[in-house]
């Protein structure tokens, strides 16, 4: 079975920010994408659970999204610009799909 190369963008962010993000990713031109709640980790700021505070939201989400190579310039450029003021990772790696129409 042929598989066809593609970015892998998981952002991890406060739930206030979702939809910024989600606006932003979209007029980069990324329609597709999934939202994951994030129920704790560790950062700069020590171990935190959901069950903490964080920051003036209630939580971290997760947006995960694939996309053709050539859309990834454009799509960070615009996430940059939600994520540089905030709590956040971005975090890009390559993968590959089955089926290239989707993405």
């Amino acid at each position: 079975m042929q598989t066809h190369k593609a970015k892998r963008v998981a952002i991890i962010i406060e739930s206030v920010m979702q939809s910024r993000l989600t606006d932003a990713m979209q007029e980069a031109g990324v329609t597709g994408y999934t939202i994951l709640p994030v129920l704790g980790g560790s950062g700069d700021s020590g171990v935190w659970s959901r069950e903490g505070q964080i920051g003036r939201g209630s939580g971290m989400v997760q947006v995960v999204s694939v996309i053709r190579p050539e859309r990834l310039d454009a799509l960070l450029e615009n996430v940059f610009s939600v994520v540089e003021r905030h709590i956040g990772v971005v975090a890009v790696s390559d993968c590959e799909v089955l089926r290239a129409e989707r993405f």
